[in-house]
């Protein structure tokens, strides 16, 4: 089984989080929404956060001086058939509204109550309706997608925690 490892920002500014719509992917040929991020780097496997901001700078031009609160709130595991997909996803904001054109996609600020319209991913749209219901807490959450008995797709939710035991 492989492994792949990825970081995801969401950053928000007035309410608005910056937002990438993809329309020529390599994965799918319909368009969808993302946040920013991307793959670990070998040089970045022990420092999700490195590599977190080194997509928001390559995707968006944001340097790290211009993020505030950028905090992982997040790890979000799933199969995708012989693979074991892990997401690191950090929330942050910025004053700064401009941002650079990225090759990878159209960039956009959306609103945060229109983010569940988008065609997103089904395990972010999981992550975003918990981190409505949770958005004052500051640990970070493990989910792991499932499926139910009647082979509907879940998350299962768990508070990351030291349990200060061998």
């Amino acid at each position: 089984m492989k492994l792949r490892q990825m970081a995801t920002a969401f950053i928000m500014n007035d309410g608005r989080f910056i937002m990438m719509k993809k329309t020529n992917s390599k994965l799918f040929d319909f368009e969808f929404w993302t946040a920013l991020g991307g793959h670990l780097e070998p040089n970045e496997i022990n420092n999700a956060r490195k590599a977190c901001l080194r997509e928001i700078f390559e995707e968006s031009g944001l340097q790290e001086n211009e993020l505030k609160e950028l905090d992982m709130r997040y790890v979000l595991l799933r199969q995708k058939e012989d693979e074991i997909r892990m997401q690191f996803v950090f929330f942050g904001s910025t004053d700064k509204t401009e941002l650079v054109p990225s090759d990878e996609g159209e960039l956009h600020w959306v609103e945060e109550a229109r983010l569940i319209e988008l065609n997103i991913s089904t395990i972010i749209r999981k992550m975003l309706e918990h981190y409505s219901a949770n958005r004052d807490d500051k640990r970070v959450f493990v989910g792991t997608m499932t499926k139910t008995d009647e082979d509907k797709p879940s998350v299962q939710w768990s508070l990351m925690t030291d349990p200060m035991v061998f």
